[in-house]
């Protein structure tokens, strides 16, 4: 077990925890060399079906370690993965954000890459980089207002400001709302149901949604269809009609 990213498989579940809550999870690059390799673990490793990132100690991420950036100069992007290692690629597999306290600048880009997002009512977003001087270049301008209404994304990247996890609720941004402390709790309850479906399934469906956005509407049949074609020849494809028949549940071997 690493010191700066906790890795734990359960069930087929990786619960990938940041794990410097005495920085407020802030990322250096070291943490992000760390998360990349869990997150290359994930996708590599048969036996884990989806992925769940949250932090230790009440608190998702503050974003970037700027102490340690203000040091060296070293910023916390890994080649080819961006920053915290899953901004700019995200794994295949479907990554459940457990967000506890705040999740704020880079912090908060990292939950926006995650396919699902679950929080205390507690929990505080923001990308205040504009009070710095800068601008969230880790996704939060690009995948933000794909999220919530043109103008709140507007308001929330020019302010600069911090947004409760209820409202974010209320725009549809977070999946699930729940008590403080029961963020994991809940992460893992979701990443139940997804995990009762099939293996390639879930990564093709996530694939396609995720892409689609870019696909023009001529072409995005002839697009998916080269995609989605292995799942329906897929021995896992097989098993779920023929455990629907015989009203039992699946046995998926991801294939």
């Amino acid at each position: 077990m690493s010191e700066l990213v906790h890795r734990e498989i359960s069930d087929h579940v990786m619960i990938i925890t940041i794990n410097r809550p005495q920085a407020r999870n802030a990322v250096n690059y070291d943490t992000a060399v760390e998360l990349a390799a869990a997150l290359d673990e994930l996708d590599a490793n048969p036996d884990v079906r989806l992925g769940i990132l949250t932090g230790a100690g009440q608190t998702f991420s503050s974003g970037m370690d700027l102490k340690a950036f203000a040091q060296s100069g070293q910023r916390p992007y890994v080649d080819n993965r961006g920053f915290g290692g899953l901004c700019e690629r995200p794994p295949r597999k479907p990554m459940i954000a457990a967000v506890e306290g705040y999740a704020l600048a880079g912090g908060f880009e990292m939950a926006l890459a995650c396919d699902l997002i679950v929080a205390s009512e507690a929990a505080q977003f923001g990308l205040p980089e504009v009070k710095r001087g800068i601008v969230p270049g880790a996704g939060g301008m690009l995948r933000l207002p794909a999220r919530i209404p043109y103008h709140l994304a507007m308001e929330f990247v020019l302010t600069g400001d911090m947004f409760n996890a209820p409202r974010l609720y209320e725009l549809g941004l977070v999946n699930r709302l729940v008590p403080a402390g029961q963020a994991l709790n809940e992460a893992l309850a979701l990443a139940e149901k997804l995990k009762a479906n099939g293996p390639m399934a879930i990564q093709v469906a996530k694939r396609v949604i995720s892409q689609s956005r870019d696909w023009h509407q001529d072409d995005m049949f002839d697009i998916q269809r080269p995609i989605i074609a292995p799942v329906f020849a897929s021995a896992d494809a097989k098993e779920g009609s023929t455990a629907f028949a015989e009203k039992r549940a699946p046995v998926w071997q991801g294939k």
